[in-house]
Formats: structure tokens, sequence, C-alpha cells
């Protein structure tokens, strides 16, 4: 199979993006990789990233003056597009009353009360500074409230980087899991159990075997870091009775999903009753803001109500809290999700005729505003059929509609994301970008 670091794949911007390339090499010797996000390095497909300079809409323009239609939307939170004038309006008012008080203000009722209505399952919620930071609160309030030790998490579902659930499955499906990163430990990841995600009888063997011992089970409702992959009706069916079972607590990582897929995230448009959901990127209308809510007797055992100790100066800072509150109100006072919907669906469409006349084998997976097209022989249920994807033919996907300018995730594990930006045109763009790439890689695999 060929590389695609070795072919000329990813040179296809060099004329073009001279400034990127010269501020590449500078960061390269002040930040480590050259990013401060592993995930915008262009590891996964080759060659050097572009530097963006502004953004608008459902555009993108980098610093050599090339634009492009965005997929990535800040990987999520900008459901609105770019710039969304009452999101700029909020905070050029917010940063002129103070950037940061580490006090209580009235923009935090407000935000969390927005936050509650819209999710069912939210009676109460804490605002943090990430979706990182979210997840690892909630793993340690399920670990508090429940006095036990271990935790359930699947595999090619991404939580931040926290150290417990920055592991890998160990050697059979219920047993414990072990590092996959230096610098975190296995006294770490000695309390986290990896399984297979859609596997209902795999999580029911674990729940035989450790049910006494499990705080929690934290999963993804539309996992979105292997790729979009959807849950199975009967995998959600086992979460919810298996954890409920043997009184353990579940954590739906609604980080991407939140407020997306529906007002009321995922778990309103899949039927989900979590007892903990965590939330990150649209609840901050792109500005750092996580926060992680559920059931009122579960999080009152938050300090100062209760004893499990979290905090954060810049939690619930007054820019994010602006952000976040305009965002969430255009969502509520005119939803976009039928639109969406449209624009996605239009998107799938076009993808699989273009890859269909090029006679590549391709799987689409999609559920609302998320969409992923997998070069895959077979339907992607899980990390193990993910992995076995032609990454290769990704590269050159990627970077023959990045020389078309559409900017698309730069890897095939992660999702495209539609904005209430973005026009039929946008998509009918891509589309026929994509038919050129698509008709070429017929001809190079």
């Amino acid at each position: 199979m060929p590389d695609p670091t070795q072919s000329d794949a990813f040179a296809c911007l060099t004329s073009g993006c001279e400034r990127s390339q010269s501020l590449f090499n500078s960061a390269k010797a002040l930040i480590p990789g050259g990013v401060n996000s592993p995930a915008r390095a262009f590891g996964a497909v080759g060659g050097d990233p572009v530097f963006i300079e502004r953004a608008a809409g459902a555009h993108l323009w980098d610093v050599d003056g090339n634009g492009y239609i965005d997929y990535v939307g800040s990987w999520g939170p900008m459901i609105l597009g770019h710039a969304f004038p009452p999101v700029v309006a909020e905070l050029h008012e917010a940063v002129a009353r103070g950037t940061s008080f580490g006090a209580p203000t009235e923009a935090e009722n407000e935000l969390a009360e927005l936050i509650t209505a819209a999710v069912p399952s939210i009676e109460k919620v804490r605002l943090v500074n990430s979706g990182t930071e979210a997840t690892m609160s909630a793993i340690r309030l399920a670990r508090g409230a429940t006095g036990r030790d271990l935790i359930v998490k699947f595999a090619g579902n991404y939580h931040g980087h926290v150290d417990s659930l920055l592991v890998a499955a160990g050697s059979s499906a219920a047993t414990l899991a072990v590092p996959n990163s230096p610098g975190v430990t296995a006294g770490t990841s000695q309390d986290t159990l990896v399984l297979q995600y859609n596997d209902p009888e795999g999580l029911a063997q674990a729940f035989l075997q450790h049910g006494d011992r499990i705080a929690a089970v934290i999963f993804e409702p539309v996992a979105g870091n292997m790729g979009v992959v959807l849950p199975t009706p009967e995998f959600l069916t086992a979460l919810r009775h298996e954890t409920q079972r043997a009184g353990a607590l579940l954590i739906c990582d609604e980080v991407m999903t939140g407020f997306r897929l529906s007002l009321g995230g995922a778990q309103q448009r899949l039927g989900i009753h979590p007892d903990i959901t965590t939330l990150g990127k649209i609840v901050g209308g792109g500005l750092p803001v996580g926060a992680y809510g559920g059931r009122g007797e579960v999080m009152n055992h938050v300090l100062p109500a209760g004893k499990v100790f979290q905090a954060g100066t810049l939690s619930g800072n007054p820019l994010a809290t602006a952000a976040g509150i305009a965002t969430l109100r255009a969502l509520r006072d005119q939803p976009p999700y039928e639109h969406l919907e449209s624009l996605a669906a239009r998107l799938e469409k076009g993808l699989g005729q273009a890859a269909s006349r090029a006679a590549i084998p391709h799987w689409i997976a999609r559920i609302g505003s998320m969409i992923t097209f997998f070069f895959s022989e077979e339907p992607v249920t899980n990390w193990d059929v993910a992995s076995r994807c032609r990454t290769d033919l990704f590269a050159r996907y990627f970077w023959g509609l990045l020389n078309r300018g559409s900017y698309l995730p730069c890897s095939q594990y992660e999702a495209m994301f539609i904005s209430a930006a973005h026009t039929e045109d946008d998509i009918d763009q891509t589309v026929a970008a994509a038919e050129v790439v698509l008709a070429e890689l017929k001809h190079w695999r």
C-alpha cells in the first residue's frame, strides 16, 4: 500500500502556501511539533498545515489568501458559522466590562438555565473550561458518588486527554486497560476497562465480572473520533440496563454532539437517559468552555454542596459565558436543524454518487450535520472496522479537496461538520471537487 507521505499528494499547495510554510517552520522551533494540538499537525495526511488568518460564515482564509469552504468548524463548535454577528456583539459588550472576575456573575446563571432547559437529563450543571475538564470532573464525580473505582469506556471513543481515559484495551474485552501514551502510568489506567463499541454482549460480560466495582460507563452517544459511528439500539438499551442494574452511573459524553444533533443533543434525538452529561464545543460558542451536569442528587456531591472537589479560576468567565449564551439563544429561538439536515443529506448523497461512479469502495456515516466518508469496504460499526480503512486513499482525497477549496478534517477518523452558514452552493462545489478527486483515485489505487 503506498505511503501518502512519500508521494506528492500533500505537496499540491506548496506554490500557494509559502507564508504558511514559513510560519510552520518558525512554530516548530517554538512549539512542540509546531502546533498546540496534535489534531492540527496534518500528521495523518502528510505535509504541513495551512495557517488560518480569518473566518466568516462557512469560509476560511489562510495567511496566503487562499479561501476554503470549511467542514471542520473549529472541530465542531461553529454550528452557526464563524463570526456569527450576535456572538461577536455579545463579546464586544462583555470584554468592555472586564475579562475575568473570579467571582459569580449573572451570566453564569443564564447559561446554566439555557443548558438545563434544553437538556432534560440535566437538573444542575457546573461550568468548566474545556471538554477534557468536563469528562475528568464527571469521572471523579461518579467515583465519589458511588464509592467505586472502575470506569468503563469504549475503544475509539475519545474523552479528552484525561490520564485514566487515555488508554487502550487489555488482552481481552473485560481486562483492565493499559496506557497508550508515555506519561500515563499503569497505576492511573488500572481502574479503566476498555470494551468494544456496539457490543452489548461484551458490556454484559464486563458487568458480570466487575459490576460491583464499576462506578460509571462513559461513552459517546455518536462516536466522532473514529469517524462518525452510530450506536445500535441494542447497544444503547444495554448501556442503560446494565448500569441501572448494577447501581453504576451512565455518563453521556456530548462534548461533540451536544446542541448539534438537536437542541437537547444526541440523547434527545436517540432517546438516551444518562445520569451525567458532559458538554463542550457549542456550549461555548467558539470560546473555551465545558460543562458537566446531571441529576440533582448526583450533582449535589460536588463541592461546596458535597465533598467531591472540583474548581477553576476561569470557569464561567464572562467572555465564554457571553458567547455561549448568544449561541444557545440563537439555537433555541431560530433552530437551524432542518436546514442542517437538508444540507448534510445533500452532501452525503453527492459524495456517495461520486464514489459509486468512480467504483471506490466506501461507507458514509451521517447523523444530522455530522458526516464521515470512510474508505472502507464494510460498514464501520466500531474501532476494529474503522482501523482497516484505506488511510492512504484518504490522504490523497484530503489534499485533492483542499487544493480545490474545501477544508476537511485532516484525518480519516474525524467528523465533518456542517454549519447553518453553509449553502447548497457550498455543498455542490465540494461535491463537484470530490467527483474529480475520486475519479483520479480510481486510477491511483
